[in-house]
């Protein structure tokens, strides 16, 4: 009977503690090596990158030729790519920090991988709305298109809200000149607006808005204001139930209706894969209602409640089934792609979660487990384990306990003598 009390009733202290260091040693490795794991589409997203480190090398030399001033207090990176806090231009407020942000390559391998999500190929047609006001941003779209061997159809707002491409002498459609001169892009505006409020500038003196009329003609780009209204097509299906022109309906606001017009003009006979917005101008997006119903990133379908949103031209084609890439809230895609907040210098290619993603090494976070779980077996289960650590279990916790009656008996306190009984009354 003895096996049946020799038995621990738990694990002592010390085997405990050993193996609470294993679980915090085993931690501390998982967390202190982790795995890179390379993202998709890795070598398209280094070319794009590349190509907008490029695309901003030649932009900063243009502007040294120019003698463009520059404040290393608002751009500490002497990127050349942060505009004045106020300008003729200016079109509103903006953030210095969004800006700053913005001025990394990298955000081009952003765009690969959205446009690899739309499953946009080489040889298609996209619509894309830029603005004077993220000009490190358009160059990411710029940089992704041309990687991808896509197509796109551009028009730009020529002023720029705070930090932007807000100087009157080196706007927005400037800088794309720059670019197509130095061969960088092949691309130039189909047409260019005013921009600001109401796409028309709304709220500029008559000083700021000849200033951008000069820049519009400067660059040879059609003006919006002076194209000839025209009424859309109908509406017509292809093969696959694709729509190639939306209904007069879905944009019944005129500004939006002429952007919609030029591109399905250009577009001609060939559908438009999709949408690619850069900013908030109140055209593309709407008011403030409707920036903040559309996504950053990739937007498939319309918001819920877009028949009470203003007309824009991200919600006319998302309404005719064409999906749309909204690059706004800077900050929160930089964190998101694991991209440098307001970096102190230019980043390199290459450096981002949208490359290789660090994460926890899966082989050593299994032996850790494995470890773990076998000391606890030792310990715990195994016989000859126990055995081996007994020198560390008390004396006291191996004694055999003390017998116990029988249920409903009281212990004895007094030998019998044989004469009478425990319950017999004290002999004096």
């Amino acid at each position: 009977m003895r096996g049946m009390y020799w038995k621990p009733e738990g694990a002592s202290q010390v085997q405990r503690a050993v193996v609470a260091a294993l679980a915090i040693v085993g931690l501390i490795a998982v967390e202190v090596f982790p795995s890179e794991e390379q993202q998709p589409h890795y070598a398209e997203k280094m070319l794009a990158a590349r190509r907008a480190q490029e695309a901003l090398e030649v932009i900063h030399e243009a502007s040294e030729r120019r003698g463009l001033s520059l404040r290393l207090k608002t751009d500490p990176s002497g990127s050349r790519m942060i505009g004045e806090v106020l300008s003729p231009i200016t079109s509103g407020s903006g953030s210095l920090v969004s800006k700053q942000t913005s001025v990394n390559p990298n955000f081009a391998a952003v765009l690969v991988e959205w446009l690899k999500e739309l499953r946009v190929k080489s040889g298609d047609v996209v619509a894309v709305g830029v603005s004077g006001s993220f000009p490190a941003m358009n160059v990411a779209v710029y940089s992704a298109l041309h990687e991808l061997g896509i197509e796109p159809i551009i028009i730009s707002s020529t002023a720029a809200s705070q930090w932007g491409a807000n100087d009157p002498n080196f706007t927005w459609l400037d800088m794309e000149a720059v670019l197509r001169k130095n061969e960088v892009f092949p691309y130039k505006s189909v047409a260019a607006s005013l921009g600001g409020v109401g796409d028309d500038a709304i709220g500029l003196t008559q000083r700021g808005r000849r200033m951008l009329e000069r820049a519009i003609e400067r660059n040879q780009i059609p003006a919006l204001a002076e194209m000839d209204e025209k009424e859309l097509p109908e509406p017509t299906v292809q093969a696959g139930g694709e729509s190639t022109t939306p209904s007069l309906a879905l944009v019944d606001e005129g500004r939006v209706r002429e952007r919609m017009r030029v591109y399905y003009e250009k577009a001609g006979d060939r559908s438009i894969k999709a949408y690619v917005n850069v900013g908030g101008g109140t055209v593309s997006v709407g008011t403030k209602v409707g920036k903040r119903k559309f996504n950053p990133g990739v937007n498939s379908r319309p918001p819920k409640g877009i028949e009470d949103m203003p007309p824009s031209v991200l919600g006319a084609f998302l309404e005719t089934g064409v999906p749309g890439i909204h690059v706004t809230r800077i900050i929160d895609l930089a964190e998101a792609y694991g991209l440098e907040i307001a970096p102190r210098a230019v980043p390199e290619v290459g450096t981002g979660d949208v490359f290789q993603k660090r994460q926890a090494n899966r082989w050593l976070a299994g032996i850790v487990l494995a470890l773990i779980l076998m000391a606890l077996f030792v310990i715990a289960r195994a016989p000859w384990g126990t055995r081996m650590l007994r020198t560390t279990i008390p004396p006291e916790s191996i004694m055999p306990p003390a017998p116990r009656a029988p249920s409903g008996f009281a212990p004895r306190s007094e030998k019998r003598d044989g004469n009478g009984s425990t319950t017999d009354p004290p002999r004096h």
